[in-house]
């Protein structure tokens, strides 16, 4: 039986799953499910612990291994789960060594009783390099990511993910390139940067290169590259370099995802965000007038704590404000731990009312968005499954006889709420 990985959270836990893949593959370990957690919502813990006991239920005979930030940031509370063989930490996941090692004990009987022996998780904290993983692609996919950075040096207020990954580090940009190229020899049509906070990218590097300066030398270094695309960036932190590129080459994709949060002046400080309303609206516009095309997806978390109704509106205005198409929206959730949680709450009626209201702000956002496609011709990224990608991100049912892997020209023709169709 070959090794199955759940992967629960970011694009980022996505490309370490298919790093695991092929790490525990050359370990020798067999009959094992890995489940690859998320930590950034008490729901996100909730769903892994209830998938861990139906995966047992499902699978009897095989060995479940949990990895991922939730199981940094809470090694003990899935030791104590008696469906886990065993709890690896987020940098121990990556070592052929911690797979050998599981395979051998797995072999042995071992981690049946003591929770304690189940666990390997170190300090995330005394981390300070990241290594590049290197990766053939995705399988059964278009497009595969690059890590590029790892951990956070930021101290949100309500984010434990600093201490699920510990802090910022860069990978090298000469290894970058040479994966970059690897890729595109191999038929990648798209590559997408990616990691905790991209936009600090370089910080612990000699030289302190920054972002932008990144993916010009990507694109200038192999230009057989046809779309470069960025995940989620921190606007305060995006340098000039990435904004000149962003307006002058066309293979940088025209779709940001930003870490907006909230649209309140007070939440935001509370937060311990490094933006203001009016930094994110300025950006927004400076970026629309550099590339005209841009679409911008966003992150707004819903009942952060001291959160009144008054505040909650000018998170609601933002998203006509910044213009934002794709909206990802998050009910507050406090983490143990966290500043935040330590906060005076809002009601859990009136968070997921909130939610509510700005998920419905995000429906409407995108159904305009999909209506101003209708009748244009798109250049689409066609993926399985009958499904393909604009430059903009936005998603097209194409139909099961397009070429998969091809970027093809496509007339949109109508849209179902969610994904244009092409005709």
């Amino acid at each position: 039986m070959s090794i199955e990985i759940v992967t629960f959270g970011c694009r980022l836990n996505t490309h370490e799953s298919e790093i695991m893949r092929s790490t525990a593959h050359e370990a020798g370990l067999t009959d094992a499910v890995v489940v690859n957690t998320c930590a950034v919502t008490a729901e996100a813990v909730r769903q892994a612990r209830q998938t861990i006991r139906k995966l047992r239920r499902e699978k009897p005979d095989s060995r479940i291994v949990v990895t991922g930030c939730a199981a940094q940031t809470e090694p003990a509370t899935f030791a104590a789960m008696p469906e886990v063989d065993r709890v690896v930490g987020n940098t121990e996941k990556f070592d052929v060594a911690t797979w050998s090692d599981t395979r051998a004990a797995f072999d042995r009987g071992a981690f049946g009783i003591d929770a304690e022996e189940k666990v390997v998780v170190n300090d995330i904290m005394a981390v300070r390099e990241t290594a590049l993983h290197l990766i053939d692609g995705f399988e059964g996919r278009t497009r595969a990511t690059v890590q590029i950075q790892n951990g956070c040096d930021h101290r949100c207020t309500f984010c434990i993910i600093p201490y699920g990954r510990g802090n910022s580090r860069s990978v090298p940009m000469g290894e970058i390139v040479t994966q970059v190229r690897k890729l595109v020899e191999s038929d990648c049509r798209e590559i997408v940067l990616t990691g905790v906070d991209i936009t600090s990218y370089g910080q612990n590097l000699p030289g302190t290169p920054k972002l932008g300066a990144l993916v010009k030398q990507i694109l200038k270094h192999v230009p057989e590259l046809q779309r470069l695309r960025l995940s989620s960036i921190d606007s305060v932190e995006a340098d000039a370099d990435l904004l000149d590129v962003l307006a002058s080459d066309v293979r940088l994709m025209p779709h940001l995802h930003l870490s907006l949060q909230a649209g309140d002046d007070m939440i935001l400080k509370r937060m311990k965000r490094r933006h203001r309303r009016d930094d994110a609206i300025g950006f927004c516009n400076q970026v629309r007038r550099l590339r005209p095309d841009v679409v911008f997806g966003a992150d707004i978390i819903a009942g952060f704590p001291t959160e009144t109704e008054a505040m909650f509106a000018r998170s609601l205005d933002i998203v006509d404000e910044c213009g934002v198409t794709h909206l990802h929206v998050f009910p507050f959730s406090p983490r143990p731990g966290t500043p935040a949680a330590r906060m005076p709450q809002v009601s859990r009626e009136i968070v997921k009312e909130r939610a509510r209201h700005l998920r419905d702000k995000g429906d409407a956002a995108l159904s305009r968005h999909l209506d101003s496609e209708i009748g244009h011709i798109r250049s689409v990224l066609v993926e399985n499954g009958g499904i393909g990608r604009t430059v903009q991100f936005t998603p097209v049912r194409v139909g099961r006889r397009a070429p998969v892997g091809q970027i093809v020209d496509m007339n949109i023709s109508a849209h179902d709420g969610r994904c244009l169709i092409a005709a």
